[in-house]
């Protein structure tokens, strides 16, 4: 099966430019000219990485990709008119894996798009809904940001993470998180889950993934 790259681009001779040069190497290529169009086609499955438009005409590249991040792990690549730095900074804080300022290289382009490719590929990232695990990193993405998280939350959010949905009990996850701490109590887990919940909450105050089962424990919900 063909890889696949969404292009959102509204300028048709920058579109037409970089769709042939894609299709030259391989690639299967779609086109969007809407920063609107850009999530429904993500849900629909499919598409490997994005290159979007930062200049697009209903909505900043920028805010797209922000909301991207928050469902989905695929690399995405910028193009831009502008070549400040601050807005190459800001770009990549978003969440996006790599930046090419107008006029570009089809060429460097496309080996742009194979290397994000390969290091995506090549890593051990899952995606569990909003959630993202490195577990080469040892890092969780939430929300288009990498958490900060202690030894003890990045284990506590990770165990979670393995079954969306399912309920552990708070000795399951004291024996699978604190194997090595036998000094350490339910109230322990309990104190963990509420420095989870705030900084998840920081990064997304609409949304709480963590559910309480009282009697029984804790799930976590990925949608």
């Amino acid at each position: 099966m063909s890889t696949t790259i969404l292009l959102a681009e509204d300028e048709a001779a920058i579109a037409e430019t970089v769709l042939y040069a894609l299709r030259a190497e391989g690639f299967a290529a779609e086109h969007v000219l809407l920063g609107g169009q850009v999530l429904p086609r993500l849900q629909q499955g499919g598409i490997d990485l994005v290159i979007l438009d930062v200049g697009l005409p209903d909505a900043s590249g920028f805010e797209v990709c922000r909301r991207l991040r928050e469902r989905h792990a695929l690399p995405v690549i910028f193009l831009t008119a502008r070549s400040d730095e601050i807005d190459r900074v800001l770009g990549l804080e978003l969440g996006a894996d790599d930046y090419m300022a107008k006029p570009f290289s089809p060429r460097e382009l496309v080996a742009r798009v194979r290397a994000r490719l390969r290091r995506h590929e090549g890593g051990q990232a899952r995606q569990r809904g909003c959630f993202e695990l490195d577990a080469d990193a040892h890092r969780i993405r939430y929300a288009g940001h990498w958490l900060e998280l202690t030894r003890y939350e990045h284990a506590l959010l990770a165990e979670l993470l393995r079954r969306p949905g399912a309920i552990l009990a708070r000795a399951q996850l004291l024996d699978r998180v604190w194997a090595d701490a036998l000094e350490s109590g339910e109230r322990t887990v309990d104190t963990h889950i509420k420095t989870l919940r705030a900084k998840l909450r920081q990064l997304d105050p609409a949304r709480d993934p963590i559910r309480t089962h009282r009697g029984l424990g804790y799930s976590i919900e990925v949608d």
